[in-house]
């Protein structure tokens, strides 16, 4: 049996009912990162000894009716910006190389209580500041579709994990597309929720206000499921909200016949790559033909979204990283002359060129004479962002957008143009600004096999609206083959 092929789900009722075992998926997954992860670079550790033990003891849980959900004795990675116990979480920057929290962030407990067996930290843009998982510290991650492109960020440890068969689902986080992105570039599914509905404890920060925990997954059931687990309430993070229609899987259906989905007129203007386009146009079609309602409107506050994030992103990242400044924990420079020096010297050192980048520009925005020029312009553009989405939910239940303006580029190629860079986040920047869910689903390849994803947009709270639509789609669609079976590994 090639249990590498199998959805979380389906090892999970594999594992209840004695056809497999706990530690066969665990076994399973560390066979595929020693064959396979020299290439790929998806990990930046991994915990074998640690997870053998577990799986003895959740085996042992699941005969005594302790762990009883349906992802219980299922292998998981976790994105090395979320805080494990124990464990290095080093954001894959030089400044938190020997960082290890004394704590685990809420999502881990739940995950443990769950029955969930964690594998190890996937690797990932610096401080989650990237699209392609190429300014870590530690190397880059390649796409296991085609190892000379990019898996997209920052979380594409993440996503090339999930999509080489390297672990069953992940978790990563989300800031301004960085689950939904690399998931489309890897071909995996990936959920953004509704901010607030996932505790951000233990999550290190890079913009408070847009940061949110997500899952991926081979499918959209898995990720219905695992956000069940990691979902609710927390006292310890100030911004977590409570919420009582947490049982994301139970109305997942086929049927979507009299859904309204709406799809902005200028997210298919220049700059979209044809065969993403004519992708992208299909799933209109294929929604059209399943009973779904597709109409075009226009979102005039398109070309405002990618200023507006990144000059409210870069003002919160040059906040959140002052704490990194070799007193407290992390790296230290080992030769200075006073504390101003030492201060300099180590975040010199520490620090990435992006990371810098987005320091300065937060710096420079929030600074005497340029707050309101810039950080207060950006904000009240926010607003009217929201209000303007706040109207379109008024008249759809769903918003369809690409992904990515393109599949994953070459490896070396964004780094070029930093601005470039940032422009191909246009279509998921806004879903965090406004505090939206997204999903993405793979919708097809290109042609030189790189895999397509079709974004969903739910109003807030409707994650339940998202997942039956992306469900849908995804019966539709047909079954998309992993790497093993139709990519480069």
């Amino acid at each position: 049996m090639e249990l590498e092929k199998l959805t979380a789900l389906q090892l999970g009722q594999k594992i209840k009912q004695r056809q497999v075992s706990v530690l066969d998926g665990v076994e399973t997954v560390f066979d595929r990162i020693e064959k396979q992860d020299s290439r790929v670079h998806a990990y930046l550790d991994t915990y074998k000894e640690d997870a053998y033990t577990r799986a003895k003891e959740v085996e042992k849980g699941i005969e005594d009716g302790i762990y009883t959900g349906p992802l219980a004795g299922v292998p998981i990675a976790i994105k090395d910006n979320i805080c494990i116990n124990g464990k290095k979480t080093t954001c894959a920057s030089r400044i938190l190389e020997n960082f290890v929290p004394q704590y685990n962030a809420e999502v881990i407990d739940r995950l443990e209580k769950a029955g969930m067996i964690i594998i190890g930290k996937t690797n990932m843009d610096e401080f989650a500041m990237g699209s392609t998982t190429e300014t870590s510290a530690y190397g880059v991650t390649r796409n296991p579709w085609n190892l000379d492109h990019v898996p997209g960020g920052s979380s594409g440890g993440s996503c090339a994990a999930v999509a080489s068969g390297e672990t069953f689902m992940a978790l990563g986080s989300d800031t301004g597309g960085s689950i939904r992105q690399p998931s489309s570039f890897c071909g995996v599914t990936g959920l953004k929720p509704t901010y607030g509905t996932v505790s951000r404890y233990g999550l290190v920060a890079y913009a408070s206000s847009l940061d949110q925990i997500g899952p991926v997954g081979k499918d959209v059931a898995d990720c219905a499921a695992l956000l069940e687990i990691i979902a609710g309430h927390d006292p310890k993070d100030s911004t977590s909200m409570r919420r009582n229609d947490l049982d994301f899987s139970g109305e997942m259906t086929d049927e979507i016949a009299g859904m309204k989905f709406g799809v902005p007129q200028e997210y298919l203007s220049a700059g979209l790559d044809p065969e993403v386009k004519a992708s992208f146009m299909d799933v209109l079609k294929s929604l059209t033909d399943i009973g779904a309602t597709v109409e075009f409107f226009s979102l005039k506050t398109t070309e405002y979204m990618i200023p507006a994030y990144y000059i409210i992103a870069s003002a919160e990242a040059s906040s959140n990283l002052e704490r990194f400044d070799g007193v407290k924990y992390g790296y230290r420079a080992s030769e200075y002359e006073g504390l101003h020096d030492m201060y300099r010297k180590t975040r010199t050192q520490g620090f990435g060129e992006e990371v810098k980048r987005r320091i300065m520009l937060g710096s420079f925005v929030l600074s005497s004479g340029y707050y309101d020029a810039y950080y207060l312009k950006a904000l009240r553009t926010k607003a009217l962002i929201k209000k303007e989405f706040d109207k379109a939910f008024q008249k759809y239940d769903v918003l369809l957008a690409p992904a990515a303006p393109y599949t994953a580029p070459k490896l070396g190629e964004s780094l070029k143009d930093p601005l470039a860079m940032y422009l191909g986040d246009i279509y998921t920047v806004a879903v965090n600004l406004c505090g939206l869910p997204g999903i993405t689903v793979p919708c097809g390849k290109d042609s030189k096999g790189l895999p397509i994803g079709i974004q969903m947009i739910g109003d807030c709270f409707m994650e339940k609206k998202i997942l039956r639509a992306a469900h849908a789609y995804e019966k539709a669609r047909g079954s998309f083959e992993i790497p093993g079976e139709g990519g480069s590994i």
